[in-house]
């Protein structure tokens, strides 16, 4: 972990906090397990913001593949261009 730029980090995090990103993606393209990803978020964050992003994660099932009950992919809404 200590090779990872500040952009990687903040990136991270976001992928940490968003609710369909899986922790496999970021192991894909980080290289970080989830008890990796647990104490990066553990020592940037501040305890409560970590408390209450522990709890988000414990209670979805988005976040590990093998618990998604749909198949992996991109939501576009009709109004997004593809590119």
């Amino acid at each position: 972990m200590s090779e990872l730029s500040s952009h990687d980090i903040s990136r991270i995090i976001e992928m940490a906090w968003e609710d369909r990103t899986p922790f496999e993606a970021i192991h894909e393209d980080y290289g970080l397990s989830e008890k990796d990803v647990i104490k990066l978020m553990r020592s940037e964050m501040k305890p409560s913001s970590f408390r209450m992003w522990r709890e988000r994660v414990t209670a979805r099932k988005t976040k590990h593949l093998s618990s998604r009950n749909f198949t992996v992919g991109r939501f576009r809404c009709s109004t997004q261009k593809m590119r």
